[in-house]
């Protein structure tokens, strides 16, 4: 499908309806002639669209507040209203375009970009970022992949990078246990050991590392991530005693003196 991004005074059905069309087949300028067609205020709207083969369109109604309008492009929609002006679209743009790094870095940094140029004209209190992906939540049961938000904030984009560090960490984790659940340590064992560093202090992720080590055929490094963990947190002990996922190890002198009280 793609996504869809309604704004401005904004008719929320757009979302659904756009997507169901976008899995129908039609493409982004056609959705936006089909949804404009059927609508009651259609000068007042205001939304992008993106489909899976990358192609887009984004509209602004003439009525929208000023500045108002959008750019689009292969695999990107962006637009805006009550901006303080047309640099902040513009800015937004280029930097996604010219980022690197995963599709959740570039989309933070295009709003970075954003607000460097002076944003919303009335000022600034939430920011929200959401990227989906077929199967990536935790264990497979749901496409949402980053879904992180802040409502009201001094400094909202501050504060959504913050959550953008912990959400990419879950991300990477949601992918390495789901992978290996699924019986494919060998395939979960890179995105772990991305997810350890992300987080290389948390000793939750040194656990589930040492579980998918193990799995994978790597003993010695699974001890060596299992005793990190167990300093960090002297209560996984209990837990490692009795895991099934750490069965293999029983009998093991350094795993036996890991795991004494």
């Amino acid at each position: 499908m793609g996504a869809v991004a309604t704004q401005s005074f904004a008719n929320t059905s757009f979302g659904w309806r756009g997507l169901e069309l976008l899995e129908k087949g039609a493409n982004p300028e056609e959705i936006v002639d089909i949804l404009l067609r059927s609508d009651a205020d259609p000068t007042r709207r205001q939304f992008g669209i993106v489909a899976a083969d990358g192609k887009s369109a984004t509209y602004t109604g003439k009525e929208c507040i000023p500045w108002a309008g959008g750019r689009s492009g292969p695999n990107y929609a962006v637009q805006g209203n009550i901006l303080a002006s047309e640099a902040v679209v513009v800015s937004m743009e280029s930097t996604f375009v010219h980022t690197g790094g995963t599709l959740a870095e570039r989309l933070y940094a295009a709003l970075v970009a954003g607000d460097s140029k002076g944003g919303d004209s009335r000022g600034k209190q939430s920011a929200a970022l959401m990227v989906v992906k077929k199967d990536a939540s935790y264990g497979g049961f749901t496409d949402l992949a980053i879904d992180i938000r802040v409502d009201d904030h001094a400094e909202p984009f501050e504060e959504l990078g913050r959550l953008l560090d912990y959400a990419q960490m879950n991300y990477s984790w949601n992918e390495a246990w789901t992978l290996f659940k699924n019986h494919n340590p060998s395939e979960a064992l890179p995105h772990m050991e991305r997810t350890t560093r992300l987080a290389p202090k948390n000793p939750d992720v040194l656990y589930d590392l040492a579980v998918i080590r193990l799995a994978a055929g790597k003993e010695l490094d699974a001890l060596d991530a299992l005793e990190r963990a167990l300093k960090l947190n002297p209560k996984l002990k209990s837990q490692a005693r009795g895991d099934s996922d750490m069965k293999r190890l029983k009998g093991n002198s350094r795993f036996e003196e890991m795991i004494m009280e």
